[in-house]
Parts: C-alpha cells; structure tokens; sequence
C-alpha cells in the first residue's frame, strides 16, 4: 500500500468545496463532507480513495497533518508486526 495525501479545495463559481485523494496508484475527489469537519473529512477521502483501489486489508488509518495544511494517511496492519 501507498500513503495517502489529501487537500482542501475551495468553491469556485461551478463547483463546491471538494477533497482530493492523491498517491502513486490514482486519485480521487470527493465533495466536501459538511456533517464532518477538519481532519475527519480528509480521512474521508482517504478512505474512498482506499476502496477505490481495492485496498482493504488493513487494521486502521492514521493520519496526521502537514505544514502546508494538507494532511497524509497510512494504513497499520497488526499482523504484519507479529
């Protein structure tokens, strides 16, 4: 699997606000969850970018964010540790 970049995108004059989900294998936008805010929203992303990509197999997300606002996930798999 691949971390996961996500960014914030603001409205235009044709679209609403939207996240896009970036890594090596593709990407994907979603609109902007509004029942959700801050980092729950780009884990969002995230998380459709993953199933996008058949990647299901792991035990969680973790994520975190960067200094120029966007945030990364990466997905933890215990039973990889042993």
């Amino acid at each position: 699997m691949q971390a996961i970049q996500t960014k914030y995108f603001g409205p235009t004059n044709t679209k609403g606000s939207r996240i896009k989900a970036t890594c090596a294998a593709g990407s994907l936008t979603i609109d902007y969850p509004h029942e959700l805010s801050g980092q729950a929203c780009h884990r969002k992303a995230a998380e459709a970018l993953a199933a996008k990509l058949g990647w299901s197999d792991h035990d969680a997300l973790l994520g975190g964010q960067l200094p120029d606002h966007s945030y990364v996930f990466v997905f933890d798999n215990a039973l990889s540790r042993g």
